[in-house]
């Protein structure tokens, strides 16, 4: 079984989309800082190589994604594949329940997983998210209401709040 990609891309960006066993486990920036070190976990937790041909899951999460970006999509439908440490999926699992045009915080999202004294892991695991926008670490903010780091760009990460906001 191979990690199946295809690129995506809109007015906003240019996105990664990924599958393996018919579930999206990447949905990502293409040109992300990080792009090779989440490649690499990809490949070796999932113990495979990525291939460049699309599926149908990829396909129905283009179409999400896009509806998300026209406004008329706000939760998404997919089944996803969180590969990283146990840590890390606690921590994206936590980020799925931060409901949209809301933001939480670093330290509300460590409470949420019971560690109130995680708060860099937790800003460390909100940076290593595979899934944009469908885990929205975006919606992560600094404590003192400022935004802060984004593998999309700050600037990006203030456009996907206004585009939530101003579709309350």
């Amino acid at each position: 079984m191979s990690i199946f990609v295809q690129y995506f891309k809109n007015n906003f960006t240019e996105f990664i989309v990924g599958s393996y066993d018919n579930k999206i486990c990447l949905l990502d920036y293409r040109y992300r800082k990080n792009r090779n070190t989440i490649d690499n976990r990809m490949k070796k937790y999932l113990k495979t190589d990525i291939v460049f041909e699309s599926t149908d899951i990829i396909e129905k999460a283009i179409v999400q994604i896009k509806e998300y970006f026209e406004k008329k999509r706000k939760t998404f439908d997919l089944p996803l594949l969180f590969v990283g440490s146990d840590f890390q999926k606690k921590v994206w699992t936590a980020l799925v329940e931060v409901p949209y045009a809301q933001t939480s915080s670093y330290l509300d999202l460590a409470k949420k997983i019971g560690n109130e004294k995680a708060v860099r892991a937790v800003a460390n695991a909100n940076g290593a998210n595979a899934l944009s926008i469908v885990v929205p670490c975006h919606r992560i903010i600094g404590t003192n209401k400022k935004l802060t780091g984004y593998a999309g760009g700050l600037e990006l990460k203030k456009k996907l709040l206004d585009l939530e906001s101003s579709n309350k």
